[in-house]
C-alpha cells in the first residue's frame, strides 16, 4: 500500500475583477493554527488599510496602529474586513477606563479579539479579562518579558513582535509554556516564517506592501502601454 500522503486537490475560483488580491505565503500552511469560536486561524494580516484588508486571502487581521484607538477606525475595519479581526485597544499612551471601554466596544462591532500593547499593566488585562468575552492578546517584544504574570493575570494569547529576534523569543516562550496560542511576526521570506513556525509559533502575521508600493507596479504596467 502507498504510504504517502496525497495531497488534495483544492477547486480554486477567481473573478475577473478581484483576481488581483494581497496572497500570503503559502508556506504559513505549516503552522498548526489557532482555534477561535471555531474558526481555524494560520494567517494574520498586519494592516489597517482598509483597501488592502478587502483584497486578501488571509484568515484574519491584526488592527493595531500607533495613534489613540477610536472607535470609527475600529468600526470602518470591521465593516471592511471578510474575515476576523484583532482590534488594537491600546495599553501604552492609552491605558486605565479607556483601554476597557474601547476593548468592550470593539467586541460589540464584532473583533474576534483585542490587542493591547507591551506597556500594558497586568491589572488593566485582569479587568480586560472580566470585562469582555473575547480573547485577550498581549504583545510580547522580547525575552525577557515575564510570561507567567502574563497568562495569571488573563492573556490568551501572545503576539510576539520582535523583528529578528522573534524566533528565538518565540522558543523561550515554549521552554515556559508549551501550549499558549502565539501569534508571531514571521518576516518577509519564506525562511524567516518556517523558522518562526519551527520555533513554536501557531500563527504568523504577515506585513503587505503598501497600496503606494502595489499602486507604483500597475502604473508602470500603465506606462508601458502603447
Amino acid at each position: 500500500m502507498d504510504q504517502q500522503k496525497k495531497v488534495k486537490f483544492v477547486p480554486e475560483i477567481k473573478g475577473v475583477y478581484r483576481s488581483n488580491y494581497i496572497e500570503l505565503p503559502k508556506c504559513i500552511a505549516d503552522a498548526s493554527g489557532i482555534k477561535i469560536f471555531g474558526k481555524r486561524i494560520k494567517s494574520v494580516l498586519f494592516s489597517t488599510d482598509v483597501a488592502i484588508i478587502k483584497n486578501t486571502n488571509a484568515d484574519a487581521v491584526i488592527a493595531v496602529y500607533p495613534f489613540t484607538p477610536q472607535l470609527v477606525i475600529t468600526q470602518a475595519l470591521m465593516l471592511a474586513s471578510d474575515v476576523p479581526v484583532f482590534c488594537g485597544v491600546g495599553g501604552g499612551h492609552t491605558t486605565g477606563k479607556r483601554v476597557i471601554n474601547i476593548a468592550l466596544h470593539a467586541e460589540f462591532q464584532g473583533a474576534i479579539g483585542v490587542v493591547v500593547n507591551k506597556p500594558t499593566p497586568n491589572d488593566i488585562i485582569r479587568e480586560l479579562k472580566n470585562t469582555v468575552d473575547i480573547p485577550i492578546v498581549v504583545t510580547v517584544t522580547s525575552e525577557d518579558e515575564d510570561i507567567i504574570s502574563r497568562l495569571e493575570a488573563g492573556a490568551d494569547i501572545l503576539n510576539v513582535s520582535g523583528a529578528a529576534s522573534t524566533p528565538a523569543i518565540v522558543r523561550r516562550i515554549r521552554e515556559i509554556h508549551d501550549s499558549v496560542p502565539i501569534i508571531a511576526t514571521g518576516g518577509d521570506t519564506d525562511e524567516s516564517i518556517i523558522r518562526t513556525i519551527e520555533a513554536g509559533a501557531n500563527a504568523i502575521t504577515f506585513t503587505p506592501p503598501s497600496t503606494a508600493e502595489i499602486f507604483s507596479v500597475s502604473m508602470k504596467k500603465y506606462r508601458e502601454l502603447k
